[in-house]
């Protein structure tokens, strides 16, 4: 066979053959296993993606929640603390005014006491002043009969004397 530039169309088909045979089995073996393999990977990416981004939303609303409870819980936290403030106030105002009470009963056992303490000074005093009016007197009517230190003298003597003469 006179084939020109040498080609030989056999070799040609078999080396097409062996490339066919070759190509078939790289795409079994390789390229479905590496396709599938990617194709996983890329659903697992993609599940994770999908999981985080519930799990955002899930977050989000959860943030949400809890901002609506706190702002729940300031309100009441607020009505508590004027409910506390006005039961503080009740109580203070209670206070004072038993103070005030006892400071008047204070006021006017103190007046009591100091009415008796002036009443007892001045029976005391009135007492004093008898006392010093009659030993006034008593020194007046004394003088009249002279100094009873001498009057003693003089009876000691006159005793004396008496007692020397019997």
């Amino acid at each position: 066979m006179n084939i020109p530039l040498n080609i030989d169309w056999q070799q040609i088909l078999l080396h097409l053959f062996n490339f066919a045979i070759l190509a078939g089995g790289l795409y079994i073996l390789l390229y479905r296993p590496v396709k599938n393999f990617m194709k996983k990977r890329e659903d697992y990416y993609n599940d994770m993606m999908q999981e985080a981004e519930n799990a955002k939303e899930e977050a989000g609303r959860l943030k949400e929640e809890y901002q609506e409870k706190l702002t729940q819980m300031d309100v009441e936290f607020e009505k508590k603390r004027t409910e506390a403030q006005k039961d503080l106030d009740r109580m203070r105002q209670e206070q004072l005014e038993e103070i005030k009470k006892e400071a008047e009963e204070l006021m006017e056992k103190a007046k009591a006491a100091s009415e008796q303490e002036h009443k007892k000074m001045l029976s005391k005093a009135s007492k004093e002043l008898t006392e010093m009016v009659v030993s006034a007197a008593e020194k007046i009517t004394l003088k009249s009969q002279g100094d009873p230190y001498e009057q003693f003298l003089d009876i000691a003597e006159r005793e004396r004397l008496d007692g020397k003469e019997k």
